[in-house]
Order: C-alpha cells, then structure tokens, then sequence
C-alpha cells in the first residue's frame, strides 16, 4: 500500500484482500476493567496458522474501560505482526464492538477510543493481510486468562494458578533425565502420588 494511505475512515473490505496468504499469525486478544471502568488489562495469544503458540502478550493498562483495553489488546497484536512479521494476521476478539467498528458497521463516537481506533486503522494499512473475527469469551478462555493476569499484576494481587485435574489411573509419558522423570503429554500437580511402570 502506498505510505500515505490512511485506513482510518476506509471499510475494512476496501483496504484489505479476503484471500489469506499461506503464512499469517493468529491472535486471540481480549481486555477487561474491574468495575468498568477500574484495574484494566489485555491479553493477546499468537499463533501461526499451523495453530502453534509464538508468544503471549499483556499489559497491565491503569484505570480505563473495557473498550479502551480491548483496544489496546488490538494494538498490541498489530504492532507485534508489524515488527516480527509475517504482516498478515486474523484476530479473534470476544468484544463485539471492537470488531464491528474495526469493520466499519459501527461508528466510534468516543473520542478515547477513536484515537485508538485511528491508531488501529494505521497498523491494519501496514498489513499485507488482516482479518478480524468475534469469538464467544469460551473461546478466547487463554487470552482472558493473560488480561486477568495483567489486572491482578497491577493491583498487587497474586493470581491463583489452578492444578491441572488428573484422574486416577490417568497414564502418561516420561523419560528419565539426570536422575528425575520429565512427563511428556502433560502436566502434573505439585504433591501428586505416582507409580512408575518401567516400558522396554
């Protein structure tokens, strides 16, 4: 595109290509507030389009709003496909509104967010390839996990990691490395009793 292209008042439909490219990142991005607004935070997850995880992003944001951080969790993901490549991404978001005014079918009429949005827009118009889709939150359950993690970071607060569920008589692979068992297809709780079945 040329440099001086600006997306900001353009449909998505107009500045981009629909045809994905064979390599593109995926980010799954989310924000929150406590309070809205309160203690806000994103959370972004990228993939490849294979569907392996390259790296998580968050960000502890202050007192704002829910769509200031949903925003911002955009934000993060485009300057990250900017900088790293390949500039071609698909984002899934659980904010409705956000993908809606990304698209163009909404305004943006807050002058907060409409900073974002320009910001956004001018990301999008350095992309050979965007695409950005809604989720339902089920979905997007890892990239909330991270903004709730930033929001906790920010108030001071510990977040609780959960233990993984292990039913009994669950097995699973190991090899032995310098005297311990490494497991292989998962992850164990601290404290957990095991019997070991030695496999030739």
């Amino acid at each position: 595109m040329p440099s001086n292209f600006s997306a900001k008042n353009v449909p998505l439909s107009a500045t981009q290509p629909s045809r994905a490219p064979a390599h593109y990142l995926i980010a799954h991005s989310d924000g929150g507030a406590r309070g809205n607004p309160g203690p806000a935070g994103y959370g972004v997850v990228i993939e490849d389009n294979t569907g392996e995880k390259i790296a998580g992003l968050s960000e502890y944001l202050g007192h704002q709003t829910n769509n200031f951080a949903e925003y911002q969790g955009l934000i993060a993901a485009l300057e990250y496909a900017v900088e790293h490549g390949p500039k071609a991404l698909k984002v899934v978001s659980d904010s409705e509104l956000l993908v809606r005014q990304i698209k163009g079918i909404y305004k943006v009429k807050n002058p907060m967010l409409q900073d974002l949005h320009g910001r956004a827009k001018e990301l999008i118009a350095q992309m050979d390839w965007f695409s950005i889709d809604h989720a339902l939150r089920e979905h997007n359950r890892e990239a909330d996990r991270l903004a709730n993690e930033a929001m906790d970071r920010g108030v001071g607060r510990r977040s609780e990691v959960k233990a993984p569920t292990v039913l009994s008589g669950e097995e699973f692979e190991g090899v032995v490395e310098e005297g311990r068992v490494k497991i292989l297809n998962g992850n164990l709780p601290e404290g957990i009793r095991v019997q070991l079945r030695v496999k030739k």
